[in-house]
């Protein structure tokens, strides 16, 4: 989930003071969370039993890494609501399935109104499963993305202090090009290191900072 850009950023009155101080939102059951994740049920909940734990399955990454790319000039919140029609759609998202599909299924997947139907997206899911199938042989998907874990975690206070890239997210970003991936910038890598407990950014008075056990509060891995 690309944060900065695509989810409302207004001053919210609940807020702790401003930039000055923080930007989490006190909300009504007594925690803070980004104005993001405090304004929309969907994603509340969201970010609070996912966004940021960590993912180390081959499904679920890839799940990640599709979902992400298809969010690209949407908000996350509209693919959070297409998220089930988006599973069923790819078969689970499961590389193999997903993988072998053709011109059938290309077709099928742009009349399904249900998701997003964008045929440079759709073609490179498909890229993306068949590149997974094939790094394999090297590791897998998973145990490259997490090998791109940095020595420290973003301490952010403020959602302008949050980064919408790092160094390791565009050498990440690099690699899976070099492997054959699409849709793989080093914006979209960064949102998937988020989302997948890869980089902590959750601010620092946020409920959920430090949650993961990837990370402690202070940034440490």
């Amino acid at each position: 989930m690309q944060i900065t850009g695509t989810e409302p950023t207004e001053t919210d009155p609940t807020t702790t003071g401003g930039a000055a101080s923080s930007d989490t939102v006190l909300c009504e059951d007594g925690l803070r969370r980004p104005p993001w994740a405090a304004r929309d049920p969907l994603l509340r909940e969201y970010y609070d039993t996912e966004w940021g734990m960590p993912v180390r399955d081959e499904a679920g990454l890839y799940e990640r890494l599709v979902l992400e790319g298809f969010q690209s000039g949407l908000s996350w919140v509209t693919i959070l609501r297409k998220r089930p029609a988006f599973r069923e759609a790819f078969a689970g998202f499961d590389p193999d399935a997903v993988a072998a599909f053709g011109e059938d299924d290309i077709a099928r997947l742009m009349a399904d109104a249900r998701i997003v139907r964008n045929r440079r997206k759709i073609d490179a899911a498909i890229a993306n499963a068949r590149a997974v199938v094939a790094l394999r042989s090297e590791g897998g998907l998973v145990e490259l993305v997490w090998s791109y874990r940095p020595e420290r975690t973003p301490e952010p206070r403020t959602m302008d202090e949050v980064p919408s890239r790092s160094p390791e997210s565009e050498a990440l970003a690099k690699e899976l090009k070099r492997r054959g991936f699409s849709f793989v910038g080093p914006v979209t890598v960064f949102a998937l290191m988020e989302a997948i407990g890869v980089v902590d950014t959750h601010l620092m008075d946020s409920h959920r900072r430090g949650s993961s056990g990837v990370w402690s509060a202070e940034g440490a891995g």
